[in-house]
């Protein structure tokens, strides 16, 4: 079990949402403006659900949807051990130990652990880039965390499948250069896209993500929801992005 000790490479960073706070590295590995995005667009899971966050990473995705829905108990999967270890930490600095947990393991390696239909819910922000595309960063956590290296679409999509019960959902950030793959990919395992939303820098520019829910064994029929723009033509956040953050203006957008 993790102490809650900070080490000299992290810092406690306040969401200012509720009270809560995050350990993250002062370098390197830092929750990003998608995670914030993702758990309020998956901030409709039912109340009592049991929710699995593949690829948790610091736990963003899980302490802020310990406060923004009334989810009975959610696991976050996490492959790196330090990180693991860190995430634990912040679950303890916010008191969560009865709701949220981590577990320190692949997602590939799932089935060993959980029966098929164990959850009512997935979230996941999985790594965006194909493995060997586009630049590599030195910095293993963020190498980790952007490249498919640790585990590929597919894994995300194929183990999310079997971990949902029927009717289940699935809620991703990802990026629309892969849209094509990720439906192809959902509906190939049984998960249908019901909702999405394109993220968009400013106005006048294209989307650089998307958020879909899916859910296992729907039926066909895909709801295109108003794109959420990011910017103003000054510069700063619009009201709906101050709205998601609670009207709070410190945010860190790196992955």
């Amino acid at each position: 079990m993790a102490s809650l000790s900070l080490k000299e490479d992290e810092r406690i960073d306040d969401l200012e949402f509720k009270g809560l706070k995050i350990i993250q590295k002062k370098e390197g590995f830092c929750f990003g403006i998608d995670s914030v995005l993702l758990s309020d667009f998956a901030k409709d899971i039912r109340d009592n659900s049991n929710v699995i966050d593949l690829g948790t990473g610091t736990g963003i995705l899980g302490i802020l949807l310990c406060a923004k829905t009334k989810l009975k108990k959610i696991v976050g999967v996490e492959v790196q051990d330090d990180i693991a270890d860190m995430a634990e930490r912040s679950i303890m600095l916010n008191k969560l130990e009865d709701k949220f947990n981590i577990v320190n393991n692949n997602i590939i390696n799932l089935k060993d652990s959980y029966n098929s239909g164990s959850f009512d819910v997935v979230i996941t922000n999985p790594p965006y880039k194909k493995y060997n595309t586009g630049l590599t960063n030195i910095n293993k956590y963020k190498l980790i965390s952007r490249h498919e290296i640790e585990g590929k679409l597919e894994d995300f999509i194929r183990i999310s499948s079997y971990l949902l019960k029927d009717k289940g959902s699935i809620y991703m950030v990802h990026r629309p250069d892969r849209l094509v793959d990720i439906i192809s990919l959902l509906r190939q395992y049984k998960l249908e896209p019901k909702n999405m939303k394109f993220v968009q820098p400013k106005i006048n520019s294209s989307a650089n993500m998307v958020l879909i829910k899916a859910v296992k064994n729907a039926k066909p029929f895909l709801r295109i929801e108003k794109n959420l723009i990011i910017y103003n033509e000054s510069g700063k956040y619009t009201d709906e992005i101050l709205k998601i953050y609670n009207k709070n203006k410190k945010i860190n957008n790196k992955k």
